[in-house]
């Protein structure tokens, strides 16, 4: 007569009892990615709390010819008294804006040493722009405006741009033979982008001039981006730095002729011409909305520390289970007996994997934070291992198997293209080793 096997000793209870265990240990590796994500967005409020004292972002759309014009209005009045109407013509004030023939801009942005609080850092910079162009005489005709109407010796030169505060020098526009300085005009409420203003132009002689030629340039202290608004009829930008991972957005790209890019930093061209986008050389009462239509670096840092410990945390469930799978495989295999409460032990050091790992990168370089906490969490269950199993082979494939597991992970966490590919063909291989090893184990027992 066979002697019956208890159910709670067979195999199928034991696996269902790390199974368990495994979905018991995500609320730890829970609170860890919750850990993670409040780290994160810590730095993201000192990062933004610094670089507002230093410089935010800048976005510059200018310069324009802001010019005055007159609009007569007539209307028929009755005449109580006189039983009659009356004609009336009402003068209203209206302004016109007209964008540069030609505008070219220089920028050298300098990436500054990074501004630290605590444990947390900011990328911040200093940005030289220098701008030359040309406008030719403005046509009111378009809106049948006659010349008369026109008040040229009351117009002005103005920009929009963001970051107002952290400009670093005067701004002092060079207009034909003239000097003239700009001011900041009353802001907006709920508008983001601030106005400096010339003082009064006489335009007058560029009604029989050709063209007038400008050049300004502006400093700034900045963060994140900068973007420029293509308003000229053809407008052309060079812009050089020692960043070395931009990111060029907007809505139109460089050259990738002229563009360079390596570990000492970006050199990069644009030229936009105004058959590009959608708004014409002149604007009559409202000024157009650009800003969809910019262009630009954002000066970014491609995978930061705490993406980086996110993403391997992402795995942990992939870790334990698969920890889980090859102890369980041994016990199967050597009839070792291994108690729930030592899997727990060993789900534990594994999830301090995560804590090690988030709070050394702080202080330190996430490679170099991975291999120490992966070190330690693989020494640690490969010694206690060997206490639980006895023959040293065992602990040994174990700490073989962890510390290919680990390399696989960081792999695909450095990827960005080729992450999905290389996770999804690791994962096959896994599988075919564990149907491999599995194959001999008499799952009725």
């Amino acid at each position: 007569m066979e002697k019956q096997t208890n159910f709670f000793q067979s195999n199928t209870a034991k696996i269902i009892m790390v199974g368990l265990l495994t979905f018991i240990l995500l609320i730890p590796l829970q609170f860890v990615k919750n850990l993670i994500t409040e780290r994160a967005d810590r730095q993201k409020e000192v990062v933004a709390e610094t670089s507002e004292k230093w410089g935010e972002q800048i976005y510059f759309y200018g310069p324009m010819l802001k010019i005055p014009y007159k609009t007569h209005v007539e209307t028929k009045l009755y005449d109580p008294k006189t039983k009659e109407h009356v004609n009336s013509v009402t003068t209203e004030l209206h302004t016109a804006y007209f964008f540069p023939e030609e505008l070219k801009n220089t920028t050298k942005v300098t990436m500054v040493k990074p501004l630290q609080r605590s444990l947390y850092k900011s990328n911040v910079f200093t940005a030289e722009m220098a701008f030359t162009g040309n406008y030719i005489t403005p046509n009111f005709k378009i809106n049948n405006i006659p010349n008369e109407d026109i008040l040229w010796n009351e117009a002005t030169v103005v920009i929009r741009t963001t970051n107002l505060k952290s400009i670093k020098s005067q701004v002092n526009l060079k207009l034909g033979d003239s000097m003239y300085r700009f001011e900041p005009t009353q802001h907006i409420q709920n508008d983001t982008m601030s106005t400096l203003e010339t003082g009064l132009v006489d335009l007058r002689s560029l009604q029989q001039d050709a063209s007038m030629d400008f050049k300004f340039s502006i400093n700034y202290n900045g963060s994140k981006l900068i973007r420029l608004a293509p308003i000229g009829k053809t407008t052309t930008a060079h812009m050089t730095s020692n960043w070395h991972s931009p990111s060029f957005m907007g809505n139109f790209l460089p050259n990738d002729k002229h563009k360079k890019i390596s570990a000492a930093g970006f050199e990069a061209d644009w030229e936009v011409l105004h058959l590009n986008r959608p708004f014409a050389q002149q604007s009559f009462d409202v000024l157009p909305n650009v800003k969809d239509y910019a262009f630009g670096v954002d000066f970014i840092t491609t995978v930061d520390e705490y993406q980086q410990n996110e993403r391997a945390s992402k795995y942990g469930f992939l870790v334990i289970g698969l920890t889980f799978l090859i102890f369980f495989l041994i016990q199967s295999i050597s009839k070792i007996s291994i108690h729930i409460f030592q899997y727990s032990m060993i789900g534990l050091a594994l999830l301090m994997f995560y804590t090690l790992l988030i709070s050394i990168t702080e202080h330190s370089s996430f490679t170099l934070a991975y291999i120490i906490a992966g070190l330690s969490v693989i020494v640690l269950i490969s010694v206690y291992s060997l206490s639980i199993l006895k023959d040293r082979k065992f602990p040994v494939f174990i700490g073989v198997s962890l510390s290919g597991l680990y390399a696989f992970i960081f792999v695909i966490i450095q990827m960005e293209d080729y992450a999905l590919l290389v996770g999804s063909v690791g994962l096959f291989l896994i599988l075919a080793a564990v149907m491999y090893f599995s194959r001999r184990i008499d799952w009725g027992n």
